[in-house]
């Protein structure tokens, strides 16, 4: 198989799996999938009030992006006032966000779910009032105002001898409070951890939040989306229904992408099982970036129902296996999904390369099967590879032809044994 453009990828979906994998995570109603959505930092960092978020949420409903899954509205940063009450209560800025419940009635009546950001410590990263000792009353506080979703940071931590917690125990806080609230309320939000994957937040993330971030800030460059990437192959285990990497929000559309880098961009994160929050200017985006978005075969991977689990790097091709680099990460991805195994290849190379695996490669594969091909790009069943980027989609046709040679595939070649005991190899 050739790919024949830089930062290029193949993702495949290939036969049909019977059992489905058991979620470990907190299972508290909300939170199973992926969030898809919209977070306006990487846009607008700061520059935000109630009329640009109500207006990128008309957009996300006139572009037809609700309709493919985007269903949430996320404020980041510098919504509230530099100082509590007197009371101790958060507020929200008075010029900027008159009021939150206005704003999250706005969301809630275009079919989207609204989204808070909080910080663990002292203050935000903007400086703004963070939640550390105010845990249960901003967890009351932001359910009154009608939110969904919180999305907790890392700034401004307390000195050891105050908080005399690890950073599992400053996150735990917050957890409970939530829970807390849930039980007073009955209305759960999801809990998305923003540590920048300290502490290895992967090992324990699941067990009180829904997602966690992996690694520090994303930028509108490819040489910070592959360093992301690499990342996140070393520890794609983590991941499954109700808990799920987060690669950090989406930069289709911003900065010097090209359209190939984007596309990469956005299929690596979609089946990791990452959640997908755009954060671009809806105003200004191009229709090439937004068909990138819509790609409803892609996100179907991503809002799989059945298989919570994110692809793993089954070679890692340019390195030898296992290797942790920013810029040549692992190219050849598999993993199961609701409608077979999907395979993802990318060319990090910064020109064309030919690229090629065995199917039995991936565990997934089912040996003595032959498949047939869906392109989840072209969206056509021809399976064509000369495309600059390419998905395909491999289903069951029927066993293989009688006769082939050898009678095994892959690694089982070296034990492949006829019924007489007779040694192939």
């Amino acid at each position: 198989m050739t790919l024949s453009k830089t930062r290029t990828f193949v993702a495949a979906v290939v036969g049909i799996l019977s059992t489905a994998p058991s979620a470990d995570a907190i299972t508290n109603g909300v939170g199973k999938l992926p969030v898809m959505g919209y977070n306006a930092w990487n846009a607008f960092a700061c520059n935000v009030n109630e009329t640009l978020v109500v207006q990128t949420a008309k957009y996300m409903k006139e572009y037809g992006l609700l309709d493919v899954g985007y269903n949430h509205v996320n404020l980041d940063d510098c919504w509230a006032m530099k100082n509590r009450s007197s009371t101790g209560e958060v507020m929200s800025d008075n010029i900027r966000f008159p009021s939150m419940n206005t704003l999250t009635d706005q969301l809630h009546a275009l079919g989207l779910y609204a989204g808070i950001y909080s910080d663990s410590g002292w203050f935000t990263c903007a400086g703004y009032p963070g939640s550390f000792m105010h845990e249960e009353q901003d967890a009351m506080t932001f359910q009154s105002w009608g939110f969904d979703f919180l999305k907790y940071d890392n700034c401004a931590i307390p000195f050891d001898d105050i908080i005399r917690e690890g950073m599992i125990g400053k996150y735990q806080r917050m957890a409970d409070a939530l829970a807390a609230v849930a039980e007073k309320t009955g209305t759960t939000l999801i809990f998305s951890l923003c540590e920048w994957g300290w502490s290895q937040v992967w090992l324990w993330g699941a067990q009180i939040s829904h997602s966690w971030r992996i690694d520090s800030d994303i930028g509108p460059q490819w040489n910070s989306i592959s360093s992301i990437i690499n990342s996140a192959s070393f520890i794609t285990q983590a991941t499954n229904h109700y808990g799920h990497n987060d690669l950090d929000m989406l930069e289709i559309g911003n900065g010097d992408l090209t359209y190939d880098e984007a596309k990469t961009h956005f299929t690596a994160w979609a089946l990791v099982k990452a959640p997908l929050l755009i954060g671009t200017n809806l105003a200004t985006i191009s229709q090439e970036m937004l068909s990138i978005l819509k790609n409803q075969e892609i996100i179907a991977v991503n809002q799989d129902p059945i298989y919570g689990t994110s692809i793993s790097p089954f070679r890692w091709g340019i390195n030898p296996d296992w290797t942790y680099n920013v810029t040549y990460p692992a190219q050849y991805w598999s993993g199961p999904s609701e409608n077979g195994t999907v395979f993802m290849l990318i060319n990090t190379l910064s020109e064309p390369a030919n690229m090629f695996f065995n199917l039995t490669e991936s565990p997934w594969i089912r040996a003595g099967i032959q498949y047939s091909v869906r392109d989840l790009w072209t969206h056509t069943d021809n399976g064509t590879a000369r495309m600059a980027v390419v998905a395909l989609l491999l289903k069951e046709d029927g066993n293989e032809p009688a006769g082939l040679v050898p009678p095994c595939a892959g690694e089982a070649l070296s034990q492949c044994t006829a019924e007489n005991g007779t040694s192939y190899s």
